[in-house]
């Protein structure tokens, strides 16, 4: 008995010690413990990742803002403005844009976002009929001209609620998705905050004027920007540029989608009170901006404002792509699992928006715990990877793990133990 566990123990100091040449004194030095910078040999764009920041990077959100890099933004005459890139969210210019006003019919982009969100769980269908109440057909303002007692399908409600921004046609939506407007507008509400929208309120689906019923050209931008990202199979209803129904045809009032063929949406919206309002999105060159104008004049104010909006933030500034989901882009060293190191990505695509120029001396760094233990768990954040442009951080995402990495048995854990021992 004596003997065997003797022979044990000397079989395990052997092996240890023979695992400590050959990864400490054999081989190279283990990186991971000690060192500041491990710059890795993975690129992307050009872009060198190493494990640790550079010492002097420091947040500089205003970083695009510096004068001398871009003109100064257009001013109109206008209550708020926004615009945005819909990959990265850079705000590129802005006016007001956390005032809280009411946004007319720009309210029926969140009606549109719930009924999207109801056809692709399937809780509805397309060909669904549904039965027009008095309530929906005595509802004032622009209308569908849908009759009482009727049956109309989903899908025509629909265009009739993008195109002919029928007040009709969005309360029978609502009704049929949730019993009643009411229930449908705390719907509405839920999913404003679900998205950020901390500064919007609805008191119907339609955004007839009420003082409690108000959002921002930032929150209307946000709305804009998930109904592209999360529903883009159904996003081509907003360029529709005509309905006909009951022998009415009727123009979408985005007149950008004439004048402008990279234009495909969003939605018009006017009341006394909103004045004439448009959130609009346009796609050059890959690059996708989404602008929103509260309380213009007239029509042809917010159409000639949003475009000049876009003009200047495809003019002035460009958008790439550094890093794609789920891709590998640092693996540090793993203690005590089955195996070495662990991949580490992002959750989803980085997008980057700098003036015309500038991707060039972006670059990007690694920060990584000095000493990751297994188990390593699929998704969870291990690390934080930061661009920086000119010494300054611009954006920071969280590096996470790839895949899982379970503990290694006790005899690899105690061969990773001893190492860690001479690596301290």
């Amino acid at each position: 008995m004596l003997v065997k566990s003797f022979i044990s123990i000397r079989f395990l100091v052997v092996f240890c010690l023979m695992c400590f040449w050959q990864n400490v004194v054999a081989a190279k030095p283990v990186v991971g413990l000690h060192e500041t910078t491990q710059t890795i040999t993975q690129s992307v764009n050009n872009l060198q990742l190493q494990s640790t920041p550079q010492p002097d990077l420091k947040p500089a959100a205003e970083i695009v803002k510096t004068p001398g890099f871009v003109p100064a933004p257009p001013d109109f005459d206008v209550q708020a403005y926004i615009l945005i890139d819909a990959n990265s969210g850079y705000v590129i210019a802005e006016k007001n844009a956390d005032q809280h006003l009411p946004p007319a019919s720009l309210t029926k982009v969140m009606a549109l976002y719930l009924i999207a969100d109801a056809l692709r769980s399937e809780r509805i269908r397309p060909t669904d009929m549904v039965s027009i109440s008095e309530n929906a057909w005595r509802t004032g303002g622009s209308r569908m001209f849908i009759k009482v007692g009727s049956g109309v399908s989903v899908q025509d409600l629909i265009s009739g609620i993008v195109t002919a921004s029928g007040n009709d046609a969005t309360v029978s939506m609502a009704e049929h998705l949730a019993g009643s407007e009411e229930s449908f507008v705390n719907l509405m509400n839920q999913t404003a905050r679900n998205l950020g929208m901390n500064n919007t309120n609805f008191t119907d689906s339609n955004g007839l004027p009420n003082n409690s019923h108000y959002s921002t050209a930032r929150d209307l931008s946000l709305l804009s920007q998930a109904w592209i990202s999360n529903f883009p199979e159904y996003y081509p209803w907003f360029k529709e540029k005509w309905i006909v129904y009951n022998g009415i045809k009727q123009p979408n009032r985005n007149r950008l989608l004439w004048r402008d063929s990279t234009v495909d949406g969003i939605k018009t919206g006017h009341t006394d009170e909103a004045g004439y309002c448009l959130a609009a999105s346009a796609v050059r060159n890959n690059m996708r901006l989404i602008s929103v104008v509260l309380g213009a004049k007239n029509d042809e104010a917010r159409t000639k404002y949003s475009a000049a909006l876009l003009n200047y933030g495809f003019r002035f500034f460009e958008t790439k792509k550094l890093f794609a989901t789920n891709t590998s882009l640092v693996t540090p060293r793993v203690w005590l699992g089955k195996e070495k190191t662990a991949a580490l990505g992002l959750k989803n695509d980085l997008y980057i928006t700098l003036p015309v120029g500038q991707h060039s001396a972006v670059k990007a760094n690694a920060d990584v715990g000095k000493q990751l233990k297994a188990p390593i768990v699929k998704g969870k954040s291990y690390g934080v990877l930061n661009i920086a442009l000119d010494g300054k951080i611009i954006a920071s995402k969280p590096l996470i793990a790839l895949r899982d990495n379970n503990r290694a048995n006790f005899i690899f854990s105690l061969y990773d133990y001893v190492l860690m021992l001479f690596q301290r």
